[in-house]
């Protein structure tokens, strides 16, 4: 069983794979290089699930790559010149996560369903949606990233487990992991901030 998923895996899943895990573990510890990794690693990802039918996993991709570069960015200027530091969602920003969660769903849900050849548009959809709203929220270096990236990793193992991709499967069970210790460390932090 082992051997026949290892020999379904390509090179490209296992090298993106491995940038990604350097990336998570590096924003994990609050480190601005994740982004460096993160795009390189995204890039393969592309490849791996356009082949795969993943439509809408490629298209948040895309969209990784893009607010990779924006979160980069703002994480080393941010709007004052300076590096951004955590901070909790204000209320507005917790709308429109919410709006990024509900459009996102819909949009690719009716899409993938009317334009794709895909057989798991719902699930497809679902994930993608809430990946985008967190990684929207990382990008603003807040603490609630995490919490909808985990509902979209939990969402995600059993949808590459279904695609037989089964080293990004692994791959997102570990993220899981990952980003509750995430939400820990930036919590921490965040205390440190408000306190120093």
């Amino acid at each position: 069983m082992m051997q026949e998923i290892l020999s379904k895996t390509s090179w490209l899943e296992w090298l993106g794979v491995f940038f990604a895990v350097v990336q998570v573990l590096l924003a994990q510890r609050n480190n601005i290089h994740n982004y460096l990794f993160g795009i390189a690693g995204i890039i393969l990802a592309m490849f791996v699930k356009f082949n795969a039918k993943l439509y809408a996993e490629f298209t948040l991709d895309f969209y990784y790559l893009v607010m990779s570069v924006y979160g980069w960015l703002f994480w080393k200027f941010g709007k004052k010149q300076t590096e951004t530091p955590i901070s909790f969602t204000t209320t507005t920003e917790k709308y429109k996560a919410i709006g990024i969660v509900v459009a996102a769903f819909l949009i690719f849900y009716i899409f993938l369903t009317n334009y794709t050849n895909s057989d798991v548009p719902l699930w497809d959809s679902l994930v993608t949606a809430f990946a985008w709203a967190g990684m929207w929220l990382m990008a603003k270096r807040k603490i609630e990233n995490w919490v909808l990236l985990n509902m979209s990793n939990f969402l995600a193992v059993p949808l590459f487990i279904h695609k037989e991709l089964y080293l990004y499967a692994t791959l997102t069970a570990f993220l899981f992991v990952v980003a509750i210790f995430g939400y820990m460390n930036w919590y921490k932090i965040l205390k440190q901030q408000n306190n120093g």
